[in-house]
């Protein structure tokens, strides 16, 4: 007979219901089991997101910072060279009128960038344009808002701030994905509440919930009860019962069952084989909490998926795993690699006279395609 513990090796194996003596399973321990094994799934999950974001920052640092710190000396080498010569003579009007553009752009660059040099081009930049970096930043968000309140078709709340475009994007584009999820839940709920209209038993469900929310209650006051760290004279052991209290506390406010049972075990509060001897009933309100936490642990899941994408710029429905984000660095590696070497080539045309004229007449179609 093929065996039918579920094969989990994670922090909730312990709590599993096991067949007592090779006898099958009543089906509220399978759905117990398969619960838990879901959970266990779910964190390892989020655990590798996390490590899988932070491996990711440490390779793009390595990898992608060294080569912008050189794209930006290269960019600022060229804000100045134009800046020679347009305090110079030999430029006509119209080369003077590309090179200050070019001179914007690339000195708007190196502020956004931040770092050391960012004051020196900000200052670089307004003299030179006819309206000053805070100005521009300033009718751009303005233009920004204007077309975000219009999709979303209400004000942005941003408690009297003067946020800069990005930062508006970036406020429009979490509030208009709440909305979406806002209503989409809203889709789900009330699908659900119709299955569970036309579905014998909802009553009996309904007291299955009552009955969880009790157990869930029950268990989190026996744990504070005991974990109480003022009523533990030792200090080592008030500072153990205080850590254990405040993960109690934290997994109560999020109802994670799984977490407040293996703090009843570490506590030594409970009889390890006291799960095996749980009845069917009493399983089944217990499911019905490792349900509740099976949605929040995927609803999780899928903000912290969409979190690192945003983080990232990962194209449009393109999930961050280990290959996405490895094509990913390769993308900005080129692209960087791709802008230094134009950057070069561009300092070596601005070392001549007869050859920088050229490249301004060249540069001319871009400014006015920007325009």
């Amino acid at each position: 007979m093929p065996s039918s513990r579920p094969a989990v090796a994670g922090p909730a194996a312990s709590l599993l219901v096991l067949p007592p003596d090779a006898q099958a399973l009543s089906a509220a321990a399978r759905a117990y089991n398969l619960q838990l094994t879901r959970i266990d799934k779910l964190k390892s999950q989020l655990a590798e997101l996390d490590t899988l974001g932070q491996l990711h920052r440490q390779e793009l640092h390595g990898a992608v910072h060294p080569l912008r710190r050189r794209l930006e000396q290269g960019q600022r080498e060229l804000a100045l060279a134009l800046d020679g010569f347009l305090l110079g003579k030999e430029l006509s009007r119209g080369q003077a009128e590309v090179a200050r553009a070019v001179l914007c752009r690339l000195t708007r660059a190196l502020v956004d960038a931040g770092g050391p040099v960012g004051e020196a081009m900000r200052e670089l930049h307004d003299r030179h344009s006819p309206r000053t970096l805070a100005e521009l930043r300033q009718a751009e968000a303005d233009a920004l808002r204007t077309r975000l309140e219009s999709v979303l078709g209400e004000r942005l709340d941003d408690e009297g701030q003067d946020l800069t475009a990005e930062q508006l994007l970036r406020a429009g584009m979490a509030r208009l994905r709440r909305s979406q999820e806002e209503a989409q839940d809203k889709k789900r709920e009330a699908a659900q509440a119709r299955r569970e209209r036309k579905k014998p038993g909802a009553a009996l469900r309904q007291t299955g919930q009552l009955d969880a929310d009790t157990l869930l209650r029950r268990l989190f006051r026996q744990l504070a009860s005991a974990l109480h760290p003022d009523r533990e004279t030792d200090p080592q052991a008030r500072l153990h019962k205080t850590a254990l209290m405040s993960e109690a506390n934290a997994a109560y406010e999020k109802r994670d069952l799984v977490t407040l049972l293996q703090i009843q075990s570490r506590a030594e509060l409970s009889d390890p084989a006291a799960v095996h001897k749980l009845s069917d009933e009493r399983l089944a309100s217990l499911t019905l909490l490792l349900k509740a936490q099976v949605a929040e642990l995927e609803r999780e899941r899928a903000g912290r998926q969409t979190a690192l994408a945003d983080e990232f710029d990962l194209p449009q429905g393109q999930s961050p795993n280990a290959n996405t984000l490895l094509q990913n660095r390769i993308d900005q590696v080129r692209a960087l690699e791709a802008e230094l070497a134009g950057i070069e080539d561009d300092l070596g045309q601005l070392g001549n006279g007869v050859r920088a004229k050229r490249w301004l007449n060249a540069q001319r179609d871009a400014v006015r395609r920007e325009r």
